[in-house]
């Protein structure tokens, strides 16, 4: 079985949308500013977007409400073509720890990393119906700790549930993990060394603790 390239899927969109003039709307799930940053300067030239900030793995109200202040901030001094709109939600992080209890123990990019993928996509897709969007997707992809192929089989699955196509995309490939460490100096962007959820903080911090020892 031939494994999809993503990258390829998502150029042969753009390629079309190059041709025609078309300015399909997509909506798109983002993490943090950082992570946006090299997705909107590559994909706002052929969308009209709405960015959507919902995240309720994020650890606390402070570090939520910090990371949606950049991405604005992020949105207004990008100048990026056409406009973009931004929805978000407040913060409540009951329905992570719901979804997740029990997984606790699990690595980054195991299982509970995969049900906060779903938690977010499902939320984002009935959003983007209700918005009339013609695409959706997430920023997530972008990370090296985030699986591509499993966004893409969540993602898909739900579009299908939904009635709307799920953006192919890995936004790591051609640089854009790099590009967006560019562009987070040239913003000023505060970038966080954990994904969000207290987990991974704590791992991070066990981490550089453990370096520490072994220095």
């Amino acid at each position: 079985m031939n494994k999809r390239n993503y990258q390829r899927e998502l150029d042969e969109i753009i390629n079309k949308l190059r041709t025609t003039g078309e300015r399909p709307v997509l909506f798109l799930h983002c993490c943090c500013a950082p992570c946006s940053s090299y997705v909107l300067e590559y994909l706002s030239d052929y969308f009209q977007m709405v960015l959507y900030f919902y995240n309720p793995n994020i650890t606390d109200a402070a570090e939520y409400e910090k990371r949606k202040a950049e991405l604005m901030r992020l949105v207004r001094e990008g100048g990026y073509p056409g406009g973009i709109d931004i929805l978000d939600e407040d913060f409540d992080s009951s329905l992570f720890f719901q979804m997740t209890r029990g997984l606790e123990e699990e690595p980054e990019c195991g299982r509970r990393c995969f049900i906060c993928y779903e938690m977010r996509l499902q939320k984002t897709a009935q959003m983007a119906v209700g918005k009339g969007a013609d695409y959706f997707c997430t920023t997530l992809s972008i990370s090296p700790h985030k699986r591509a192929d499993k966004l893409m089989e969540i993602g898909e699955r739900l579009g299908d549930e939904y009635g709307i196509a799920y953006l192919p995309s890995d936004f790591k490939k051609k640089n854009g993990y790099k590009r967006s460490i560019e562009l987070s100096g040239e913003y000023g962007l505060y970038r966080q060394n954990y994904c969000g959820c207290v987990y991974s903080k704590q791992e991070v911090k066990e981490k550089i603790a453990g370096q520490r020892e072994g220095a």
